[in-house]
């Protein structure tokens, strides 16, 4: 009995929580088309969430495609098709590694920065003290880094698809002897648009899901140092579980 009890309260506590940040993302696009005439804040954030994380964004993509490179090189080599290296690395960066990653990699920077951020400024008081100046902090301050982040996620994941697809050409042609023609000429004819606004699709809704969970932890943590810790680990561990949740009925759908 204990058991159930102890799962029962789980699950309310589960249902509770998804309606408060189901609530949160409401009141957020409530209040979007205002902040967007302020577009000065959404580019700042956008430059935070998006620029100073060009640099693991680039690294891990060329990394990753000259991993794919080599795994798919020798994957099919084993059935003669090596020709085929370039449609089987874009195909597999463009519908699933890039969106996938990228999002795992935001959470890791871009959404633990915007915790903590928005976390601190809980614990020393400064949303409160907003309240009390009769300024919205959801409006001034949690919206804007909602936005830069969800614009700054497809933006991130194209250009993790393009390094990736230069790491896979590098490791393909230029070590394993890939035909440099067969490479891009494959991958032109095998990549159709469909494949391209799938892992556009997919950006866009993990860009929505990891700044959400970014922002409603921050804005919801205890005003403590221990509380600003605590929302900035389940800012990564909620994140990355909620990406890979969504990848699997995206791709679902998508079939």
């Amino acid at each position: 009995m204990r058991l159930i009890g102890e799962l029962w309260r789980s699950l309310i506590e589960a249902l509770e929580g998804l309606g408060a940040i189901s609530r949160f993302l409401l009141r957020l696009i409530a209040d979007s088309p205002r902040a967007l005439l302020r577009f000065d804040l959404i580019a700042k954030q956008i430059f935070n969430s998006g620029a100073l994380s060009l640099v693991i964004i680039m690294l891990s993509g060329l990394f990753v495609g000259m991993v794919l490179g080599l795994q798919g090189f020798q994957l099919l080599q084993r059935f003669g098709s090596e020709e085929a290296l370039g449609s089987a690395a874009a195909i597999g960066l463009v519908r699933e590694l890039s969106p996938v990653i990228t999002a795992l990699l935001f959470a890791g920077r871009a959404g633990t920065a915007l915790a903590s951020e928005l976390g601190l400024m809980r614990a020393t008081d400064q949303l409160s003290a907003m309240e009390m100046m009769a300024v919205d902090p959801i409006r001034r301050v949690v919206v804007p880094r909602f936005l830069g982040g969800v614009i700054t996620m497809p933006l991130l994941t194209a250009i993790f698809s393009v390094i990736g697809l230069y790491g896979a050409q590098l490791v393909g042609v230029q070590i394993m002897g890939v035909d440099s023609g067969s490479f891009w000429s494959q991958m032109q004819a095998a990549v159709e648009l469909r494949d391209i606004n799938e892992g556009f699709t997919k950006s866009c809704i993990f860009g929505v899901a990891c700044s959400l969970i970014a922002v409603y932890q921050g804005y919801n943590a205890m005003p403590t140092a221990e509380g600003v810790g605590l929302a900035t680990t389940r800012t990564v561990v909620t994140s990355a579980v909620v990406v890979l949740f969504l990848d699997y009925l995206l791709t679902s759908a998508f079939l």
